[in-house]
């Protein structure tokens, strides 16, 4: 195995632990830029560094909610609000609309003609003219 396929090797294991390429790169004493290259020549390991990060986010969310519940077992008021807020259906934040939807519209004379036409392609003329009538009896 050569070099370059061990360090890439390492390079996803960091990714893995940290899902920060600057960081990964730090440790394993490698530029951004020969990571991008590689990332640009190699079609597999470009699909690895993504699962690695993905994986990575996964482990830090796993390490930040084992912390928040940790601070929640201390009482930390802002931990346990926080809490609350994101996993309790009746301490998420609520908006409440009011006011009146008017909802009738006059169609124009335009428009009335565009039902009109569909209403004659459909075969229901006769219905629609009747219905009309009424509407504009009111």
């Amino acid at each position: 195995m050569k070099k370059t396929d061990e360090t890439k090797i390492l390079f996803l294991e960091q990714l893995k632990k940290t899902p920060i390429v600057q960081i990964a790169c730090e440790k394993l004493g490698i530029g951004r830029s020969t990571f991008y290259r590689w990332k640009e020549e190699d079609a597999d390991f470009s699909r690895q560094v993504g699962a690695a990060i993905f994986d990575g986010h996964l482990m830090v969310n796993d390490l930040a909610e084992s912390q928040l519940i940790g601070a929640v077992k201390d009482r930390d008021m802002r931990a346990i609000m926080y809490w609350l807020k994101h996993h309790h259906a009746d301490y998420k934040t609520r908006i409440e609309l009011e006011g009146t939807v008017n909802t009738v519209h006059e169609l124009s004379d335009e428009q009335k003609e565009l039902v009109r036409q569909a209403f004659a392609l459909a075969g229901i003329t006769h219905e629609y003219e009747e219905a009309n009538e009424e509407n504009t009896d009111q």
